[in-house]
C-alpha cells in the first residue's frame, strides 16, 4: 500500500509540473521568426511563415523608430534582435536593435571614406550589400568591399577580409553592391572591380580563403546556392558571364556569357525555378537558361528570352509556379510571367516608380516601392490585383522589407521603424 501511495503521490507531483510547464508555455510569446539575410534564409523571397489576414487593416501602426543612417541594407531579424548595417557621416555602423522595443543593445562603427561614382550621388554613399546573419555571428560588406565578421552578442569584430591588395580598387564603379551568401561554414561573395576580379569562398569562422574562382570583372548581382543534376553549386552572375560552381572545390562546372554592356548593369539576383535560372538584365529583357549535364560535361540550354520586360536593379521572386516582378520599361511597370514560356500573363499600369523590392508569401506579394508605399497584391496570375497599400515612409525606401508575424520592418533613407497590422481592424489570422 505504501509503494501505491507513493506511486500515486509522484504522478500527481508530475501532473502538477507538467500542467504548470504547459500553462507558462502558453503564457511565453511567440518567437519571433528570423529573416538572415537578402531574400530571406533561402534567397528566395519567400516568407512561409506569415499567415495573411482574410481582410487586410486600413492602415498600419507604428511601433518605433530608430535613426540608423543611409544605406540600402535589409534589415536582419534573428534571436529576437534586429541587425542593421548603414552609414553616418564618414562611418558605416553595424547595428543591434531589441525587435520589441527598438532600444539600440549595440552600436559599432568602422571608418569608410567613399567616393560615389558620377551620376550615382542621388543614391548616397550608404551600404549597397544586404549584410547576412549566420552561427552567432552578423556579417557586414562595406561600399568599398570590406567584408567584417562580428559577434552578435557586442558586435565585436572578428575578422576583416578585403582584396585591396589584388584588386586597387575592390569594387565596381557605384560601390560594392552584392551580398554574400553563408552556405555550411562558407561565406561566398564575388571580390574586385569592373575590370578584374574573383568569386571567393571564406571560412565563417577564421575568414581564411577556402577556394577562389575566375578572373572575371565583379557586378551588383548577388551569388545564391542552385543544385543542377545533383551536384550543389553558387550561381554567379558577375561583370561578364552567368556560371556555375562547385559549392565544396570551387571548380567552374558550366559557363554562359552575358556582360555588362555599354550602360547597361549586371544588378538583379537572378531566379531559380525548377532546374533552370531566369536572369533579367537591364534593357536586355528576360531570359531562361537549364544548365544540364550530359556524360560528366556540362552545358547551358537556352530555353526563351523575353523582351517585353526587363530588369534593372529589381529583383524578381516566384509565387505558385508564376514569376513576378518589376521592368524599368513603360517607366516602371509590374508584371506576373510564366516561366516555362515566357509569356506575359499580367502587367500593371506604367510609372509606376523607380524601384520595387519584392517579397513572396502564400497567395500574395509584398512590394515596396521606391517612394514609401508598402503594397500588398494578390498573386493570382492573369488575376492580379492590388489588394492593401500602406504609406510606410514619406522618404525614398530601397532597402528591402522584412515581414514579421504581425507587420513589417521598413528601412527607408534614414530610419528603421516596426509596424504592425491593427489588430482590431484584420480578421483574425
Amino acid at each position: 500500500m505504501k509503494a501505491t501511495n507513493s506511486h500515486l503521490t509522484r504522478s500527481l507531483q508530475t501532473f502538477f509540473v507538467l500542467s504548470l510547464v504547459v500553462g507558462w508555455s502558453q503564457l511565453l510569446p511567440a518567437s519571433e521568426p528570423e529573416w538572415t539575410g537578402w531574400l530571406g534564409p533561402q534567397r528566395d523571397g519567400w516568407v512561409s511563415y506569415f499567415q495573411t489576414p482574410t481582410q487586410w487593416p486600413a492602415k498600419l501602426d507604428a511601433v518605433w523608430e530608430t535613426n540608423v543612417g543611409t544605406g540600402y541594407g535589409s534589415p536582419l531579424v534573428a534571436q529576437g534582435r534586429v541587425f542593421q548595417h548603414a552609414r553616418q557621416a564618414e562611418e558605416e555602423v553595424a547595428w543591434c536593435i531589441d525587435l520589441q522595443t527598438g532600444k539600440v543593445l549595440w552600436r559599432q562603427t568602422e571608418t569608410t571614406p567613399f567616393e560615389m561614382g558620377g551620376g550615382g550621388e542621388r543614391h548616397g554613399k550608404g551600404p549597397k550589400s544586404c549584410p547576412v546573419f549566420a552561427d552567432g555571428r552578423f556579417f557586414t560588406m562595406s561600399i568599398v568591399g570590406t567584408l567584417i565578421a562580428r559577434t552578435a552578442d557586442t558586435g565585436k569584430v572578428i575578422w576583416k577580409r578585403d582584396y585591396r591588395s589584388v584588386f586597387p580598387k575592390s569594387h565596381p564603379y557605384w560601390g560594392f553592391s552584392a551580398s554574400p551568401i553563408v552556405v555550411d561554414e562558407l561565406i561566398i561573395v564575388h571580390f574586385g572591380n569592373d575590370d578584374a576580379g574573383t568569386l571567393v569562398a571564406l571560412d565563417t569562422s577564421t575568414g581564411q580563403e577556402v577556394w577562389t574562382q575566375g578572373t572575371d570583372g565583379t557586378s551588383y548581382s548577388s551569388p545564391l546556392l542552385g543544385n543542377f543534376a545533383g551536384t550543389r553549386q553558387i550561381i554567379d552572375w558577375n561583370h561578364n558571364t552567368l556560371s556555375g560552381v562547385d559549392l565544396r572545390s570551387g571548380k567552374l562546372l558550366w559557363t554562359q556569357p552575358f556582360p555588362h554592356e555599354s550602360h547597361n548593369q549586371n544588378m538583379p539576383t537572378p531566379t531559380i525555378h525548377e532546374g533552370r535560372i531566369l536572369l533579367g538584365a537591364e534593357n536586355r529583357g528576360i531570359h531562361c537558361f537549364e544548365p544540364v549535364r550530359e556524360n560528366d560535361r556540362w552545358r547551358v540550354k537556352v530555353r526563351w528570352q523575353q523582351p517585353e520586360v526587363a530588369l534593372d536593379m529589381s529583383t524578381a521572386v516566384m509565387n505558385d509556379g508564376l514569376l513576378y516582378g518589376f521592368s524599368h520599361y513603360n517607366s516602371g511597370q509590374l508584371f506576373c510571367l510564366d516561366p516555362d514560356t515566357g509569356d506575359i500573363l499580367w502587367r500593371s499600369r506604367g510609372r509606376s516608380g523607380q524601384n520595387v523590392t519584392f517579397l513572396s508569401m502564400p497567395d500574395h506579394l509584398v512590394a515596396l516601392m521606391n517612394d514609401g508605399e508598402l503594397k500588398i497584391f494578390s498573386a493570382a496570375g492573369k488575376d492580379t490585383k492590388q489588394v492593401a497599400s500602406y504609406r510606410v515612409s514619406g522618404k525614398s525606401t530601397w532597402a528591402p522589407p522584412v515581414v514579421l508575424d504581425d507587420g513589417f520592418l521598413i528601412k527607408d533613407q534614414n530610419t528603421l521603424a516596426r509596424w504592425k497590422l491593427r489588430a482590431n481592424e484584420a480578421d483574425q489570422r
